[in-house]
């Protein structure tokens, strides 16, 4: 374990057997805890590298690994081009604080190699196969199935198992021996999600009615589109603006339409929104009685915190959660404290906060269901707060689970 054990963020699996295969290299961004940003280092070099996803938490340390090996990237198209894209962000962000080079960066460009949903895939010989299963999280999100020495080792990565617009649900993994799963929301289930769009939805219109804006801030990758096609779905006379590094995110996903739900549908919804590309644009998007969707999701860089605080002071504006805030993040700081850091200073907050839980992970119900349907010898418990808590549970239903502990080597 070299990252994501006990802990959300920073994921990054080894498994050593017949061929050496490094799962996920991500990074854990915590202000002041510059020691846990990034998975521990590789001691020698592996015969490939699978990334499961394009989030931070999965990708955000892949170039380090080019430093000094070389492998091949496993990974599907729409992972491989939005990684790039995140990867790029983070490091204009993050300035020389990134432990890599743009040379790294480049190598890793260089030595990727795309890998399609349900194709068994050699690595190094024909003793070890890889196949990538829809886990629908993000656009091309991957489930990995490692099938070595007559054994079958699944990886989750991220996953959900209900429809979103954007995705179809994943499908579950039968058969495993050892299953690795993200234990995110162990102890929490997701509210029905119909009913959380009624009411956000509602909560939405009445803002806007009043001649509010309303702030939605989201993920680039993932979140960001399922809420312009849901807005879309839902309201079409309201006008949205679609600002940050959404929009590059957008362009990207469209280049894959079998990697989504409904391809045409998702065209629809960003061809009806309004783009922002100029200050007046910008003016525009916060003249009232508008939706401006934004990056980042978590009021972290991103043109989000500077809408947030432009808004501010405006009582019939609102600024509406529809995902995850990790602690000390400008999000988590607005939801428990009403005030945020901008150039450095805290802003008090005095707008309407909202949160609706439209998760793309699965909920309490769906992780216990997949480790069902996998029927494992072994479970490790990975990617989460409650990582120890959901092993116990899993082993009080008869389960050899286990949650590993970082550096920890685990033998199965």
């Amino acid at each position: 374990m070299l990252g994501a054990a006990r802990e959300v963020g920073r994921s990054a699996i080894l498994f050593s057997g017949e061929k050496r295969v490094l799962m996920d290299y991500g990074a854990k961004i915590l202000k002041g805890e510059a020691d846990n940003e990034y998975p521990m280092r590789l001691a020698r070099g592996v015969d490939a590298f699978v990334l499961s996803h394009a989030h931070l938490d999965h990708c955000g340390a892949v170039p380090i690994l080019y430093d000094h090996f070389h492998m091949p990237c496993l990974a599907t198209y729409p992972t491989q081009a939005l990684a790039q894209l995140i990867i790029t962000d983070f490091i204009k962000i993050a300035g020389r604080k990134i432990p890599f080079s743009m040379n790294c960066y480049k190598r890793m460009v260089q030595n990727f190699f795309p890998v399609a949903y349900e194709r068994e895939l050699d690595i190094g010989g024909k003793k070890t196969k890889l196949t990538l299963h829809d886990a629908g999280h993000i656009p091309g999100a991957a489930i990995c199935e490692l099938n070595t020495e007559g054994r079958k080792f699944v990886y989750t990565g991220d996953f959900k198992l209900e429809d979103t617009l954007l995705h179809k649900a994943a499908g579950y993994v039968e058969d495993v021996n050892v299953l690795l799963t993200e234990s995110t929301y162990s102890e929490k289930e997701h509210p029905p999600r119909e009913e959380t769009i009624e009411k956000m939805m509602a909560e939405i219109s009445s803002t806007v009615e009043a001649g509010g804006t309303v702030l939605l801030p989201a993920f680039a990758i993932g979140r960001a589109q399922e809420l312009v096609m849901l807005l879309h779905e839902h309201d079409r006379g309201l006008q949205v603006y679609l600002d940050g590094m959404a929009k590059g995110a957008s362009e990207v996903i469209l280049n894959y339409p079998g990697y989504l739900r409904d391809a045409h549908a998702l065209a629809e919804a960003l061809n009806w929104v309004e783009w922002v590309e100029t200050p007046g644009q910008k003016r525009k998007a916060l003249s009232g009685g508008g939706v401006i969707v934004s990056t980042a999701g978590m009021l972290d860089g991103g043109p989000a915190l500077g809408y947030l605080v432009r808004m501010n002071g405006q009582p019939e504006n609102r600024v509406i959660f529809t995902g995850f805030c990790v602690e000390n993040t400008n999000g988590w700081h607005l939801i428990n404290e009403r005030r945020v850091k901008a150039d450095r200073i805290w802003v008090e907050i005095t707008l309407p906060v909202s949160y609706y839980d439209l998760s793309a992970h699965a909920g309490r119900k769906d992780l216990f269901e997949f480790v069902k349907k996998a029927g494992p010898e072994k479970v490790l418990c990975v990617h989460g707060d409650t990582c120890v808590e959901f092993a116990e549970e899993l082993k009080g239903q008869g389960y050899d689970a286990y949650a590993p502990k970082l550096g920890e080597t685990v033998h199965v």
